[in-house]
């Protein structure tokens, strides 16, 4: 009775500008699904949009909405993109022609489409119906209920401010940002007692007011899972990009009592990707926070619990056990474990970026920033695949995006498709032999000092964004004396381990270490850590599923 009322609340809305052709659409729609789901026509996006919104605040479900494509002042895509901001949780159809089949594969990267539909779909038993039954099913298993959104005040120029914002968009947390020198923001402040002094102020969907909180606070508050239900498990997955995703599924799938915790939040440098288009199955593309969250929605789906802004600061073994310590002291203990840590970009050693650090000198966040960077110049600084990602995503909106490469080219680093996309980009540029000086700016960046590195000649030019790509570092010192790293911190696992056929000191088992086992038995490593890995995605996602493997042979023989 239950699921029958909420469903009778529940809409399905279609807009085509065809009176007659919405009517049909209206007619097929309500002959089927108008016993459980309220049936909502427009003939505009514009209208479509607005009931939209009525339907927001009387807090009605919607579960799929279908857009015509070729419609006059908005087309469908354009409408699609608007009614994600007020239901992403609906299922987004694409009502399209056959000749415009190829706006529809590009809809699925601009606001993620879950199917195109060929007009006419006579007979609809067969063409129309199987498809929304397809998609309503998967609406009423997902977490579909609107959630207020979290509110964010604070300073345009301020690192904290970038960083709680940075926070809550990888961990997919809707909010609204507000500037507290604006009339909505001063509200808010006022409202929850504040002074603007000590900001940002985070308001949650309850009305909670969270003045300059740390990233367990916000996660805890904003529903984010930070505690582990329990102090042993048959394995912990530590961190939360490809690999550790990859292994939180695979093991929780075939039975393994799994944790995975990560220090910010899931994706890792993948998640902050706008578009990977050389992953397996995804041909037109894939955000890396869409990836992220369908992987995430996978492993608890199976069972795998996930920790948020949980900081792992050791690792101790404990007989047949191993212990992993947290930064607030607490420990969890686990048969096994999968260090999946990933690396961060490196810190650019120029003078004035470390003040400027989130005052328009960022590091990985073109996603979150994206939108400010409207009609600005704007500079990325690396030669790799992330960096042209990047350039590529910015280029939308910016005046221009110019790239900054040390090398002559970027062919020693960047995949060929990147190259090619960068090089037919009208409003790119790359300067190659080319590093940044200096950052200056009073508050927030405003120049740059750039030196060519054949000629040394340097030269000053206005900016106010800068996006760091450079390089990878591993996020594993915190192992220093338990695991065995290379040189650069790097996890040595397996072969790496027993060059000359020896088995690594203190190793007393009568096997050598499997190939991904570290020098602790039990404990294995997968994705860009481990050292000499391929650091891509795709290699990243297979190891974590062959790490969990080998766990399984190591607790057979154990």
């Amino acid at each position: 009775m239950a699921q029958a009322a909420e469903t009778a609340r529940t809409v399905i809305l279609t807009v085509d500008d065809d009176p007659g052709v919405s009517r049909a659409v209206a007619r097929d729609l309500r002959r089927r699904y108008g016993a459980s789901y309220r049936i909502v026509r427009a003939e505009s996006g514009e209208s479509a949009l607005e009931a939209l919104r009525e339907l927001k605040l009387r807090g009605d479900l919607v579960a799929v909405i279908l857009a015509d494509y070729r419609m006059p002042q908005m087309n469908g895509i354009e409408f699609l993109e608007q009614a994600l901001d007020v239901y992403p949780g609906a299922r987004r159809v694409l009502l399209t022609a056959y000749a415009d089949t190829n706006a529809a594969i590009d809809a699925i990267n601009v606001v993620d489409l879950d199917h195109y539909l060929l007009k006419p779909w006579d007979p609809p038993e067969e063409k129309l119906y199987p498809v929304l039954d397809d998609l309503l099913a998967a609406w009423r298993t997902s977490d579909y209920r609107p959630v207020p959104s979290t509110k964010v005040v604070g300073h345009r120029w301020s690192a904290r401010s970038s960083e709680v914002r940075e926070f809550l968009a990888r961990n997919q947390v809707p909010y609204r940002w507000y500037s507290a020198d604006e009339p909505e923001g001063r509200r808010l402040l006022a409202a929850a007692g504040a002074d603007g002094q000590r900001l940002p102020l985070v308001i949650t969907p309850e009305g909670t007011p969270l003045v300059e909180p740390d990233a367990p606070e916000l996660a805890a508050r904003v529903g984010l899972a930070t505690t582990p239900t329990a102090d042993f498990y048959d394995l912990v997955v530590i961190g939360g990009g490809p690999a550790g995703l990859g292994a939180a599924v695979y093991g929780a799938s075939e039975g393994l009592r799994t944790v995975l915790v990560e220090r910010s939040a899931t994706g890792g440098q993948a998640g902050q990707s706008s578009r990977i288009e050389n992953y397996l199955g995804f041909p037109d593309g894939v955000s890396g926070a869409q990836l992220t969250d369908r992987a995430r929605r996978q492993a608890t789906k199976f069972g795998a619990e996930i920790l948020s802004a949980r900081e792992v600061t050791g690792l101790e073994v404990n007989g047949a056990a191993r212990v992993v310590r947290f930064s607030d002291g607490s420990a969890i203990a686990a048969h096994s474990v999968i260090l999946a840590t990933g690396v961060s970009y490196r810190q650019l050693q120029a003078p004035g970026t470390t003040e400027l650090t989130g005052c328009g000198v960022f590091y990985g966040s073109a996603l979150t920033e994206a939108p400010s960077c409207q009609g600005h110049d704007v500079y990325i600084v690396g030669g790799a695949n992330s960096a042209g990602q990047a350039a590529m995503y910015l280029a939308r909106g910016a005046k221009s995006v110019t790239l900054l490469v040390r090398g002559p080219d970027l062919s020693a680093s960047m995949s060929y498709y990147l190259i090619q996309q960068i090089d037919e980009a009208p409003n790119i540029f790359v300067r190659p032999t080319t590093v940044v000086e200096s950052a200056h700016g009073d508050g927030h960046l405003e120049q740059l000092t750039l030196r060519d590195t054949q000629t040394g000649h340097t030269e000053r030019v206005d900016a106010q964004w800068l996006f760091v790509f450079i390089g990878a570092a591993p996020l594993t010192d915190w192992l220093d004396r338990t695991v065995l790293r290379d040189d650069n911190g790097f996890i040595l696992a397996g072969p790496d381990l027993t060059p000359d056929g020896r088995p690594p000191v203190g190793w007393e088992l009568d096997r050598p270490p499997y190939h991904l086992e570290t020098n602790i038995p039990g404990v294995f490593v997968a994705g860009d850590a481990r050292a000499e890995s391929a650091k891509r995605v795709a290699s990243a996602v297979g190891e974590g599923a062959m790490a969990v493997m080998l766990v399984h042979r190591y607790l057979e023989q154990s």
